[in-house]
């Protein structure tokens, strides 16, 4: 087990998502950090089984940066029974890492026995919102700790929707008395998908629950916008970032790429985009 105090450690500014292309570099930097990286997220189910990252580089790159989960296996929506186990593994891998929090996405994943390896959308109705509420009520007691959720990009609507995605998530926050993970992203892919208004979005959002925020690239399919995590963070999610982070200026943020991924330096320019958004609002 790995030595360092579970005393949680602050995470500030901006990270990256741990990914297997960049670990080298990131150890051959050691002791020296990345610049202007504050944290980095680990995505959770991939070490959770044999083939994630190696332990011993996993408490090397831990001694250095505050680590986050990030997490897509718990199935905040479903009907199916909770995983326990999952949850137990989830706190276990948090313990070793010594993350800070732990975060999920307001989906489901499984029902019926099948799972899916999409993030599946839910519909905003009181009914959805009580199972959630206690679902993660649950989980919360499992973990010792409050969760993250974050909001999702959806390719579909429900008639049975009984309010808005921001009013729904509202009262989950609330109710659940959870933190929130503000995916900007998500909520501009939304905006092109369904005609949600992203800024009236931003403008409702609970200010003292959202402990972190997601910044990422979408891509242009026929008739939808796909949340593709494979492109830089278009120029109208910049915008939004900026009208949230005007709100609250030291809310951390993460830049996710996970597929076509690019040589670390693309990931760090990104980075110090949204840092330097950051710093032009302290000041």
């Amino acid at each position: 087990m790995s030595s360092l105090s579970q005393i949680k450690r602050p995470i500030s500014g901006v990270g990256i998502g741990l990914r297997s292309q960049h670990i080298q570099e990131i150890l051959t930097a050691l002791p020296n950090t990345l610049p202007n990286i504050g944290w980095l997220e680990l995505l959770a189910d991939n070490h959770l089984s044999e083939g994630g990252l190696d332990v011993t580089q996993l408490d090397a790159i831990a001694e250095y940066y505050p680590l986050t989960l990030h997490c897509v296996g718990m199935s905040l929506a479903s009907v199916e029974p909770l995983d326990q186990d999952y949850c137990r593994r989830i706190k276990q891998l948090a313990k070793r890492v010594n993350a800070t929090w732990i975060s999920e996405h307001l989906c489901f994943s499984a029902a019926l026995g099948l799972y899916s390896h999409d993030l599946l959308p839910i519909p905003y109705n009181q009914h959805t919102l009580a199972h959630c509420v206690q679902r993660i009520l649950h989980i919360q007691d499992l973990l010792g700790e409050r969760l993250l959720v974050e909001n999702v990009s959806s390719y579909m609507t429900f008639e049975n929707s009984e309010m808005s995605e921001i009013e729904f998530i509202n009262a989950l926050a609330e109710q659940a008395d959870c933190d929130l993970l503000v995916d900007v992203n998500n909520i501009y892919v939304n905006q092109l998908n369904h005609g949600l208004d992203g800024k009236a979005y931003i403008d409702q959002l609970p200010l003292t629950r959202i402990k972190e925020i997601h910044l990422a690239g979408y891509q242009q399919q026929d008739n939808f916008v796909l949340d593709a995590h494979n492109n830089p963070v278009s120029e109208p999610v910049w915008q939004l970032y900026q009208r949230l982070i005007e709100k609250r200026p030291t809310i951390p943020t993460l830049i996710e790429w996970d597929n076509d991924i690019p040589p670390l330096k693309v990931l760090l320019g990104e980075a110090e985009k949204a840092y330097q958004i950051m710093q032009g609002v302290v000041r």
